[in-house]
């Protein structure tokens, strides 16, 4: 009998892939992507020094959205992050989709946050 594989695990290996090649520094910190059924998370994360920098998700209360797991919510997240990194004085990130296609919501995500200051 075949046996399809477990769509997540094949997310994780290829973020591990993906994760190999890319780390985050404190002047150029990884932004990554984790996306649920019901929520989008962004972190700005400092890989040499292993913190967050700065995060955002659509269960912020600052958004005022309660379970979005659309496009429009994560542009949202998009533009709530960068508008957090530009505050502390980032503008260069590096893009981690998470092992994600992009597409989507982590397309909008990532344009989102383009258009607001960052720069990748």
């Amino acid at each position: 009998m075949i046996t399809k594989a477990d769509k997540n695990a094949v997310r994780k290996k290829r973020h591990a892939r993906v994760r190999s090649r890319i780390t985050g520094t404190e002047s150029r910190p990884r932004l990554n992507v984790f996306r649920s059924n019901k929520h989008i998370y962004a972190q700005l994360i400092d890989d040499v020094a292993g913190k967050t920098l700065a995060s955002a998700s659509t269960s912020d209360k600052e958004l005022g959205l309660e379970a979005s797991s659309n496009v429009a919510a994560a542009s949202k997240v998009g533009e709530l992050l960068a508008k957090r990194a530009v505050e502390k004085g980032l503008k260069s990130v590096v893009f981690d989709r998470g092992g994600y296609l992009y597409h989507g919501r982590v397309k909008a995500l990532a344009e989102a946050a383009r258009e607001n200051g960052l720069e990748f």
